[in-house]
């Protein structure tokens, strides 16, 4: 008797991971950046970053472009989005911000701690969503779009408040720009203590040196001094990242890593810069690739939005950012005339 054949098991193969979509998601991001990037030239009060994000929700809400953008690689748009973060800690020295003095530090310190907690509160008696108010208190109390940006990527905020953050960044920061001078001037401020100001209470870094450059005597110092208080809240990104995340961490099956890798690159990359070994050039390049990449990824953001659930804008929106810009001009106003 024959014994009968059993035939082997199919072999189940997994076919190898196509990267082609991810590189034409890059590619087609990393072009909308360098548009955004020009007419930012042309309009600087825009910022690359919104201007990104605006061409991603036209592209998203236009018949016959929409199914080529929407929802295609979002790993991509999240790659981008963590590396310019990284890249962003190489703007930040430590000696530089030391360099500010305890009165300095103690500015920003106070002010960003002020306008992150005065913000939550605003938004819990507004009744404001917890991410659009965490959001709105990482833009304003940070760095504005890069902030929002880098705590979205860790609360899962829908796409909707995260343009919506970014545009009263936008309103907000920009308005800034006249007033902080302005004021200053009225009640006496010297031209440092006016630098220091608008780098403690502008929401934008682009922002931050466009009103530098209304404050008048001064010159360089005012730029200089101005720049280094703003980097000094950029610093302060990993502390107000990992607060964001456990603020809206709504259950055990959305913990992540208790510090996530790309915000261990940003505080490593912090270090380099701090090491002072890094040439200017390569500075100057990391900067422009930092920009190009989180335009990138904003345009990634943007194609998940659809245009008719940002209008109107919610009333308790814009009263939350009145009272987070409020917060963040009075807390530093009154701490530059007392120690600044």
């Amino acid at each position: 008797m024959t014994t009968p054949t059993i035939p082997a098991p199919a072999r189940t193969t997994t076919p190898a991971r196509s990267w082609a979509p991810y590189a034409r998601r890059a590619l087609l991001a990393a072009a909308v950046a360098g548009v955004a990037l020009a007419v930012s030239r042309v309009v600087p009060l825009l910022g690359p970053l919104l201007v990104a994000m605006a061409i991603g929700v036209v592209a998203a809400n236009t018949p016959g472009i929409s199914r080529h953008v929407v929802g295609a690689s979002p790993r991509a748009d999240k790659l981008l989005l963590r590396s310019g973060v990284v890249l962003l800690g190489l703007k930040v020295a430590i000696s530089d911000v030391l360099a500010l003095g305890v009165s300095g530090i103690t500015v920003v310190l106070v002010t960003v701690a002020a306008t992150y907690g005065a913000t939550q509160l605003a938004g819990r008696m507004l009744g404001v969503e917890r991410e659009l108010t965490t959001l709105v208190a990482a833009g304003f109390s940070i760095c504005g779009a890069a902030a929002v940006a880098a705590v979205e990527s860790s609360i899962r905020a829908r796409a909707q408040d995260v343009a919506l953050a970014v545009a009263m960044v936008t309103v907000f920061g920009t308005a800034m720009i006249a007033v902080v001078p302005g004021v200053g001037h009225l009640v006496g401020l010297t031209s440092e203590q006016n630098a220091l100001w608008a780098g403690a209470s502008i929401h934008e870094v682009a922002q931050v040196i466009a009103a530098a450059s209304l404050i008048g005597a001064g010159g360089s110092v005012v730029l200089a001094t101005a720049t280094t208080v703003k980097l000094a809240r950029v610093a302060l990104l990993a502390p107000v990242q990992l607060l964001s995340a456990r603020v809206c961490r709504q259950d055990a099956e959305r913990r992540g890593p208790l510090v996530p890798l790309f915000l261990v690159g940003f505080l490593v990359a912090v270090a380099v810069r701090s090491t002072g070994l890094l040439p200017t050039s390569v500075l100057d390049l990391a900067g422009a690739l930092t920009t190009l990449l989180l335009s990138a990824a904003m345009f990634g953001l943007g194609t998940g939005i659809v245009a008719r659930q940002l209008w109107p804008v919610p009333g308790r929106a814009i009263a939350l950012a009145s009272i987070s810009t409020l917060v963040a001009a009075t807390t530093s106003l009154v701490l530059v005339l007392l120690i600044g």
